[in-house]
């Protein structure tokens, strides 16, 4: 467990400043909106490849309440044992943030300006996540070895296809909250993420499941 919830932490925390440290240096490189977000999602779905390969035969590479919830409603996890993993990835994303600041020298402290709400937005999250969700469990029932890069091909997609960016992680969003750069959410908006997102992973295990017998 020690090892697993390692793994878990180490995963997200390198996450996050991929997320949050390419969208800060896109953001100082060029004024281009569209080259920044590029820069940005190509970031965050190379790390993504990388994490989830090397760590996946760790922990499974989870790096998302999301995906630990839905585990433990296929019983792959316990209570005790998604708790922990949860622990360990919200915890792991807010030392990243801290870390990535300190790194551009930015203020360590910040709440995020950046307004992300409406039920566009709102339904994007949900749709991203449930996306992100279906296809992992797809993947990792027909074709394991390639669930790295689904799930590294799929954020890259997603931060293009929807509203929202694709943040389709609970983890992800309460740590963007507390950063005031291309990557912030306002934490006034985040909770409505969160809920959007557990819905989406809940629907996608329904919907998965007769898809992954």
């Amino acid at each position: 467990m020690i090892a697993r919830a390692l793994a878990e932490a180490i995963g997200t925390f390198f996450l996050l400043v991929a997320v949050i440290g390419s969208g800060i240096m896109a953001e100082s490189l060029t004024n281009d909106i569209a080259l920044a977000l590029l820069a940005n999602a190509l970031a965050t779905g190379a790390a993504l490849v990388v994490l989830i390969t090397t760590l996946g035969p760790v922990s499974g590479a989870h790096f998302n309440p999301a995906v630990s919830l839905v585990m433990l409603l296929r019983g792959e996890l316990k209570s005790s044992e998604m708790a922990v993993y949860i622990a360990s990835q919200i915890g792991a994303g807010l030392l990243a943030v801290l870390v990535t600041h300190f790194m551009f020298e930015h203020s360590l402290l910040q709440f995020s300006t950046t307004s992300r709400t409406g039920l566009a937005q709102y339904g994007s999250e949900f749709l991203a996540t449930f996306g992100l969700v279906f296809f992992i469990l797809l993947g990792v029932r027909h074709n394991a070895r390639a669930v790295p890069w689904i799930v590294g091909l799929y954020i890259t997609g997603a931060y293009w296809f929807t509203s929202s960016t694709s943040f389709a992680n609970p983890a992800v969003t309460i740590a963007r909250s507390f950063t005031d750069t291309f990557a912030g959410i306002d934490p006034g908006h985040a909770p409505l993420f969160i809920v959007m997102q557990i819905l989406g992973a809940i629907a996608a295990w329904l919907v998965a499941k007769p898809l992954t017998r």
